[in-house]
């Protein structure tokens, strides 16, 4: 018979906590509708939900906030008309 190998099982790697607060910004912005509303209406939910996400997150500092602030906008624009025509 032959000898089977144990495979080193690896646990799962965990997230930082700015993956963690990004997913949640990715979802808050899926769930409130922030995707197709008005600039200054978004502004406003960004400081909302920034300030809230910095209460949450106490371990983030304020270049990681704004790094995900600028992710959850860019994150909230509408896609981008494909110009699917080629030059010929």
């Amino acid at each position: 018979m032959a000898k089977q190998q144990k495979r080193a099982t690896k646990s799962p790697a965990t997230p930082s906590p700015f993956e963690e607060a990004r997913d949640e910004l990715f979802q808050h912005i899926m769930r409130c509708g922030v995707v197709g509303s008005a600039p200054e209406h978004q502004a406003e939910w960004f400081d909302e939900t920034m300030a809230y996400m910095t209460e949450r997150y106490p371990e983030l500092n304020s270049e990681q906030v704004a790094e995900l602030r600028k992710l959850g906008e860019r994150f909230s624009q509408p896609p981008k008309k494909r110009d699917d025509t080629v030059a010929a």
